[in-house]
């Protein structure tokens, strides 16, 4: 079996670190996507996986570097997340995204590929984010109606209300926990059909209360260590994932990591 993955930082996998392992480069991320393929290895016998999703890609790089090369490879199994960094910039249209993300599924869809997409998180829980659940929900809706035109799977991200639970996210607040991404890739595996010994929808364990002083303190060091940072780099043109390549460029056998 083939599997190629495809989007931005949330498919990379950011920021899911590999445990210390020599089969993995070191600084390169795991993310739902990996894991995903891990456990497709365990049940489907050799899998041959690629990943071609890099941070901070609008969904007109997506198109244009990433489906060619997924359509050059013919796989079996194509997942697709795109569209979020556009619907995040000021001014964006979702009717405009979801036309371009129309197009790479009729591409894809042309290999006959199994084709998996993914609606936007809900940002209710963010109140930064939280003005943008309009244009999100407006977008899922267009990946809805074009899932059902072309024949996809969803993984209806927005409805995954465990995800509202800060632990599910890394210091940033903008890309999912080792945790997050764990409950993930369960959730993509159930849609796949695959086989899994744990429940994505797992409670969580009771929080560690804390008072409004350190509450305070920690949303201080978010907005200077990443909101501000990420808003210069919007105000600016320049992307995280100006310098970096995709981790996985071919169609290789999944060596297992060592956690």
């Amino acid at each position: 079996m083939s599997f190629v993955a495809l989007g931005d930082s949330f498919t990379e996998g950011l920021s899911d670190p590999y445990p210390n392992s020599d089969s993995v480069p070191t600084g390169r991320y795991r993310g739902w996507a990996d894991r995903v393929a891990e456990h497709l290895a365990e049940h489907v016998g050799e899998l041959r996986y690629a990943n071609l999703a890099v941070r901070g890609r609008l969904i007109g790089q997506i198109v244009d570097e990433q489906v060619p090369r997924a359509i050059e490879l013919a796989p079996d199994l194509v997942t697709l997340c795109a569209g979020g960094n556009d619907i995040l910039r000021p001014g964006s249209d979702p009717d405009a995204v979801a036309v371009v993300f129309a197009r790479a599924v009729e591409e894809l869809g042309r290999t006959g590929a199994r084709i998996v997409v993914f609606t936007g998180f809900d940002t209710n829980w963010q109140p930064v984010m939280r003005p943008l659940r309009g244009k999100i929900a407006t977008y899922n809706m267009h990946l809805r109606a074009i899932a059902d035109r072309y024949g996809c799977d969803v993984v209806d991200v927005w409805s995954m209300r465990i995800l509202d639970d800060p632990r599910a996210w890394s210091e940033d607040r903008l890309h999912l926990s080792s945790e997050g991404h764990r409950r993930m890739a369960l959730r993509v595996c159930e849609v796949l059909g695959v086989p899994v010994e744990d429940d994505w929808n797992r409670q969580w364990p009771p929080a560690e209360q804390r008072d409004w002083r350190m509450a305070r303190q920690e949303d201080l060091h978010w907005a200077r260590e990443f909101l501000v940072p990420w808003i210069g780099r919007r105000l600016t043109g320049r992307s995280s994932g100006d310098d970096v390549s995709c981790k996985r460029p071919s169609l290789e056998p999944l060596r297992l990591p060592r956690d």
